[in-house]
């Protein structure tokens, strides 16, 4: 059953663009400039400091990607401390840190928090109802979502 108890005043929110998409990302921010200021936010070196500079935003910068920056905001979703993840990659481009995005998208997912990967999700994402309300996190680790499967296994059997 969802819960449907208020959210924290802000969401701690991610933001990460490869270059090709860091205009995109900037364009977007910029465009969500009110809705952004009410939320923490965190991003790899480049992109955190292009939207500090730019818009005026504050921002928690870490090691650019290839540097080991996703692998650091990887490290904060699976520790709960990030709610949302705006990952604006580039799919036309290889990156040679690729092990590192596959990786950061997995542990988002497993962790069960919103990821939107262009800009239409994104714009779905910071303006939905729901960013108002709390959204329970998994832990891989507490065997939750294995405990889960079993109860939804048993009940279509039923």
């Amino acid at each position: 059953m969802p819960d449907h108890a208020p959210a924290p005043a802000g969401r701690r929110i991610a933001l990460i663009a490869h270059d090709n998409k860091k205009r995109d990302m900037l364009e977007w921010a910029e465009y969500n400039l009110d809705l952004l200021a009410g939320h923490e936010l965190f991003a790899t070196a480049t992109t955190g400091h292009l939207l500090q500079q730019r818009l005026g935003l504050p921002v928690t910068c870490f090691r650019s990607g290839p540097y080991g920056g996703d692998q650091q905001i990887g490290a904060r979703i699976a520790e709960g401390e990030i709610d949302l993840l705006v990952f604006l990659w580039d799919p036309l481009e290889p990156q040679p840190h690729d092990p590192d995005v596959k990786a950061l998208l997995r542990v988002a997912v497993v962790c069960n928090i919103p990821v939107a990967c262009n800009r239409a999700t994104a714009d779905f994402m910071i303006s939905s109802p729901l960013m108002s309300r709390s959204h329970q996190q998994w832990d891989p680790a507490s065997g939750q979502a294995r405990h889960d499967q079993a109860a939804l296994t048993v009940a279509r059997a039923s």
